[in-house]
């Protein structure tokens, strides 16, 4: 079968591909370049020997020939690699929703790790690594001339032991941080009333992923009842994951048209992805929070909302992954995880390296409170007229002489915030308020 995810490696996390059997590829090589392939072997053939005769130290054969292979692979894009048996093993559990390490999602950047983002609740959130940080030492070893999958393999091991990170943020001095590895158990969904209205959290795309989903509309309704508003779904920081999960979750919350379309170097190989008839979310208005950590999966779906107009995005410009992995078995011999195909937004849009703009711009800041001193209002005037509304004798309404709130840019860690400081989500909860608001006015 075919399984298709929008990738990552994390520490550990897989994200977006397809599963393709194996055997399952051609070979399209034409008699007139036939001799040159066999040429270019012949060199292969070489150089192994060659290596393997008279190299300083032993490497056994399995080492080199699973070096070619990952350098083939991993020059052609950030996203290809080979997976050993180990690798291939990790990947399936990560998928599942449970896997052991920093629960960190990464790629390469100029031969060190890029943190495309951290997972909610692990050693690598609890860290405060943040997307974009660049992790260049593990252990106080150089990260520079490691594959994605060493440095990977490098920062995963046995729980509750501890590995050293040297971190680069933006132009800053490099700085190090210890984490403890930890076995990572994803719940890709979380969800919780903010006033009346439901507030969706999805992490990761899982194989769970669309079941939560569901099931939290389902309780979010239940507890709110008629008073339900509308929903947020915050996908900020979410690495991405299965496809067929973003294309549910897409679904879910429309009622017919295309979700997402993939595009391969065979016309007949593109594939699109339709939406069945059905709304979650009854129709009510959808806000769909975004960032610089929104990669991959959690793009066709904000993507797919935003194309037909059914949910506003809110936030910053996402991480701009574009293109779809294939996992493909090697039987023995672990998988390869290949680039097989670009994948589109309804309206055609390619979102490779570019990402999606949000339809509102709100960066980050937190919520921090003002004193802005005492005010006078029109009951502290002597001999100002009494309410008509109120009762005789009842005391004119105070002064507010308390702090006033304003948002100001964090620049402190990234850590959690209550939902109280998140300025992104209040902003997402105020346009909530105001749609149903004005929807309200006018059916009457």
């Amino acid at each position: 079968m075919m399984r298709k995810t929008l990738p990552w490696a994390i520490a550990g996390l897989a994200l977006v591909w397809t599963v393709l059997p194996a055997g399952s590829q051609s070979t399209n090589t034409g008699a007139s370049n036939g001799n040159d392939t066999y040429r270019q072997l012949n060199l292969f053939g070489e150089v192994f020997e060659r290596v393997r005769a008279d190299y300083v130290e032993k490497v056994t054969d399995e080492q080199l020939v699973e070096s070619a292979i990952n350098g083939m692979l991993s020059s052609l894009d950030p996203h290809s690699s080979f997976l050993n048996a180990k690798n291939y093993r990790d990947m399936q559990v990560q998928t599942r929703g449970e896997f052991g390490g920093l629960g960190i999602e990464v790629t390469m950047d100029n031969g060190v790790v890029k943190v495309v983002s951290p997972i909610d609740e692990t050693p690598a959130a609890r860290a405060g690594l943040r997307p974009n940080d660049l992790i260049t030492h593990l252990d106080g070893e150089a990260v520079l001339g490691l594959s994605l999958p060493e440095a990977v393999e490098k920062m995963r091991g046995p729980v509750n032991s501890d590995i050293k990170l040297t971190v680069r943020r933006g132009t800053g001095e490099p700085f190090e941080l210890t984490l403890t590895r930890a076995v990572i158990k994803v719940q890709s969904v979380r969800s919780r009333l903010e006033g009346e209205i439901g507030y969706v959290r999805i992490t990761s795309f899982t194989e769970q992923t669309d079941v939560g989903l569901k099931n939290a509309v389902q309780k979010l309704k239940t507890e709110a009842g008629d008073k339900l508003k509308g929903f947020v779904l915050d996908l900020r920081n979410n690495p991405g994951g299965l496809l067929d999960q973003a294309v549910s979750v897409s679904d879910a919350f429309l009622e017919k048209g295309e979700i997402v379309s993939t595009r391969a170097r065979k016309p007949d190989d593109g594939q699109r992805y339709n939406a069945r008839p059905g709304d979650l979310a009854d129709g009510k208005p959808v806000v769909v929070l975004i960032n610089g950590g929104s990669a991959s999966a959690s793009e066709i779906v904000a993507g797919a909302l935003q194309d037909h107009r059914r949910a506003v995005i809110l936030g910053t410009r996402s991480f701009g992954k574009g293109s779809v992995q294939s996992i493909i078995p090697l039987a023995g011999h672990g998988a390869m995880r290949l680039t097989t195909a670009r994948y589109y937004t309804p309206s055609g849009r390619s979102i490779q390296a570019k990402g999606i703009d949000p339809d509102i711009v709100v960066e980050a800041a937190r919520i921090e409170k003002v004193a802005t001193g005492p005010q006078r209002r029109e009951a502290d005037l002597r001999g100002s007229l009494r309410n008509p509304d109120q009762p005789p004798g009842a005391q004119p309404v105070p002064a507010n002489q308390g702090p006033a709130t304003t948002p100001t840019q964090d620049s402190g860690p990234q850590g959690p915030v209550s939902p109280e400081e998140d300025y992104q989500l209040q902003r997402a909860l105020d346009m909530i308020r105001g749609i149903s608001l004005y929807q309200s006015r006018t059916a009457n």
